[in-house]
């Protein structure tokens, strides 16, 4: 019986792929993780160009002006970061929607989590594209394809057994099928490139009319008011540590390019 198990493990050792997936095994997050994470490194960055200025005029002058300057280099560079435009080129003007759903992702930059913003979805070898990712998510709870959705608020938003979504009279199935595809889609590229199963959980961000439940899962599509966004990323329990983010983020970026590239 012995002989047999350990003939077994050494079968699915060598089929084993050279990268684990982080979604079939618990992950603690070491502190060479978090020392490596970019908002931590961020914020080492402004704390050592705070303190150096803070210094140097606490020896010009004094301690308590020097105390002040540091905590306004610190105040004026998140200030800063949290003005940035939109991560979409300029020139491509995104939609109210859009950018209301990037405002809130912005502000899980401090938790983790990564965005890629309007990025194409390949159909086929030549690379030619169709669809659209509005917001590819990355943290520490999973990955997410969130489309950001503007719909007449003077009509109301139902859905039946969790197969159907309508606004008003009007049949929401050809976006969910969208929805769905775009996340399948982004999910078999994001696994080729690093060798193993990375799912991507579609969901649909709704702005305008009452949405009456907190989450909702029709045709596999999570479907929420927009501004509950943040509240749908953070809800689940976390299975991804910063390296893994890091790396997905990282995939996602060159496997799915952005829907309207910088012209040279």
């Amino acid at each position: 019986m012995e002989r047999d198990t350990s003939t077994q493990t050494s079968t699915r050792d060598d089929e084993r792929p050279a990268e684990e997936s982080p979604f079939e095994r618990p992950k603690e997050e070491t502190y060479g993780d978090m020392i490596g994470d970019p908002q931590v490194q961020r914020w080492i960055r402004r704390a050592v160009a705070a303190l150096a200025l803070g210094l140097l005029v606490a020896i010009l002058i004094n301690l308590p002006v020097g105390l002040i300057v540091a905590i306004l280099v610190v105040i004026g560079d998140v200030a800063l970061k949290g003005r940035k435009e939109s991560a979409v080129e300029a020139w491509r003007k995104p939609s109210m929607a859009e950018r209301k759903t990037e405002r809130q992702l912005r502000g899980m930059e401090k938790a983790g989590y990564r965005t890629l913003h309007a990025r194409a979805v390949p159909q086929d070898e030549e690379g030619a594209s169709d669809g659209q990712i509005d917001h590819l998510v990355i943290g520490p709870t999973g990955v997410y394809a969130i489309d950001s959705e503007k719909w007449d608020k003077r009509l109301p938003v139902r859905a039946m057994s969790h197969r159907k979504l309508f606004l008003g009279p009007f049949n929401k199935k050809t976006d969910l099928d969208e929805a769905r595809w775009e996340a399948d889609q982004a999910s078999s590229l994001i696994s080729d490139a690093l060798g193993y199963e990375v799912p991507v959980q579609p969901s649909m961000a709704i702005y305008g009319p009452a949405i009456s439940w907190k989450v909702l899962m029709v045709r596999e599509v999570d479907v929420y008011a927009g501004a509950r966004a943040r509240n749908y990323l953070r809800r689940r329990p976390k299975i991804l540590t910063s390296v893994d983010v890091d790396r997905i983020h990282a995939a996602a970026q060159r496997v799915l390019p952005p829907k309207y590239p910088t012209e040279d």
